[in-house]
């Protein structure tokens, strides 16, 4: 989508209440039991959300490559703390909007609220596609999806982060590689 209806005037507002946040791996955006307060957008590096189940054990829910909105968007909408965490995978760097010069850019140009707007809508139908994938799609599509939309980027993500966003053990998933890598051997 072109997003030529943002004015220079607009983009010089944005930017000026933007600012670059650098995280080193393994670095935490936000922990569960904190309010979020922000917006981000990922300009590199791979950030995992993640929660602890009622198991003690860490499910990821959601994997952000570069190129995409990032935020614990319950907690940022109602102000509440958020259950999740957010960190980094790889070294990031991530283009951060504040709660409230969000809100002032959405009041003032009809065109910041058209954008938001529209990534706010991309980020319910990725939440909606990838909890229809969970039930109704097997682990080896899933795992085929993930794959073919960011080859350049699952290299750096352990199996074990992996196997949780597929919602599948380590070693199912160690099956599926192999069974993959296999099938790809055979089409070359």
């Amino acid at each position: 989508m072109s997003f030529s209806f943002l004015s220079d005037v607009d983009i010089a507002d944005g930017v000026n209440r933007m600012y670059t946040k650098v995280l080193e791996k393994n670095d935490f955006l936000i922990r569960s039991g904190k309010t979020c307060d922000w917006l981000a957008f990922v300009s590199s590096g791979i950030i995992r959300n993640y929660y602890i189940s009622s198991k003690d054990e860490e499910v990821t829910y959601c994997l952000t490559f570069p190129g995409n909105f990032i935020t614990a968007w319950s907690s940022f909408i109602s102000s509440t703390n958020t259950f999740e965490n957010i960190h980094a995978l790889t070294n990031a760097e991530l283009i951060i909007l504040k709660k409230s010069d969000y809100y002032e850019l959405i009041s003032s140009s009809e065109s910041w609220l058209r954008f938001f707007n529209f990534f706010t809508e991309q980020s319910y139908i990725l939440m909606e596609d990838r909890l229809l994938s969970i039930q109704m799609v097997t682990a080896k599509q899933r795992y085929r999806k993930l794959l073919i939309s960011n080859p350049e980027y699952v290299q750096y993500v352990p199996l074990k982060y992996i196997a949780s966003y597929l919602g599948i053990s380590q070693r199912h998933l160690s099956r599926l590689r192999a069974e993959i890598s296999k099938f790809d051997n055979i089409k070359k």
